[in-house]
């Protein structure tokens, strides 16, 4: 039995598990750390007391440490999010449980699940990319996330804009990187309503598709992945624009290292970042065996 975390920017999602079985999953809104966490340990509370958690896995927003040789593993950085900079997560779940607690960005724990049960089964380099209240990107090479001192933030970077395309941006630290030019809250600015309420001719999916295909067009140049899933809320709202990000990558590329790579949804749908919580529980699991 282990127990998974999902951290996200509007909910947070709690799984118990049998392995990939899942025996019981609740919601709870993202807040401040002190009332979320709170929240959060109320639920593991209850499930440790009526069973034996082996390991929890905890995927999360970021910045956050991932480092496990780091003194402040587990430590949300310089996050936009109130509250939480600082909270060390990670050492308040290994005080409370004495269980081994594994712990990676919510989009490399998505990622790791679509390599374990989803769309990536049997593929040693692959990625995902979330878009939804912010973009991340989950790369896997060799099997295994990518990753230093912290995670991986290509949802930062920045990109050649399409014709035309002079929105500030907005992204607290960096204005107009990937993530301030096509996140859900920077549709909202764009078009004055979230993208579930746009339909798919809106002129905001042009730049949208740009900026997003030009972000895959690095990832598949830089971790050459045999398959890139495009998820998160805003694509799983119009799923009829993956197909013409797909179609924007390959033609940025020019047929340049065409052949080696898959633009799709996530076969595990919106289950894939609770699912990734697990997957990560149970990455610690295995190291700690070996």
């Amino acid at each position: 039995m282990i127990a998974g975390l999902e951290l996200g920017g509007t909910k947070c999602v709690a799984t118990l598990a049998e392995g990939r079985v899942v025996i019981d999953q609740r919601r709870v809104p993202t807040r401040d750390a002190a009332v979320t966490v709170d929240e959060l340990t109320g639920i593991l509370d209850e499930w440790t007391a009526a069973q034996a958690v082996r390991a929890i896995g905890v995927a999360a927003f970021g910045p956050i440490r991932t480092d496990r040789s780091a003194a402040d593993f587990g430590t949300f950085l310089a996050t936009p999010k109130p509250g939480w900079q600082g909270f060390g997560l990670a050492a308040h779940l290994k005080a409370r449980y004495g269980v081994p607690v594994g712990l990676d960005s919510d989009v490399n724990g998505a990622a790791l699940a679509e390599g374990r049960w989803g769309g990536a089964v049997g593929m040693a380099n692959h990625a995902y990319v979330t878009v939804g209240t912010g973009v991340g990107v989950g790369l896997v090479v060799g099997g295994r996330t990518m990753a230093g001192r912290a995670h991986s933030e290509m949802g930062h970077i920045f990109v050649d804009r399409a014709p035309g395309d002079d929105a500030a941006g907005n992204c607290p630290f960096h204005g107009a990187c990937v993530e301030g030019l096509i996140s859900g809250p920077a549709i909202a600015a764009r078009a004055g309503k979230a993208g579930e309420a746009l339909d798919e001719m809106h002129p905001v999916w042009n730049p949208f598709v740009h900026v997003l295909a030009r972000l895959v067009h690095t990832i598949v140049l830089t971790g050459a992945p045999e398959r890139v899933a495009l998820g998160g809320g805003v694509l799983t709202a119009r799923p009829e624009l993956v197909p013409r990000v797909d179609a924007a990558v390959r033609a940025s590329l020019g047929g340049y290292a065409q052949a080696s790579f898959a633009v799709g949804a996530p076969a595990l749908g919106d289950q894939a970042g609770p699912l990734g919580a697990l997957a990560i529980a149970l990455d610690v699991l295995e190291a700690e065996a070996a």
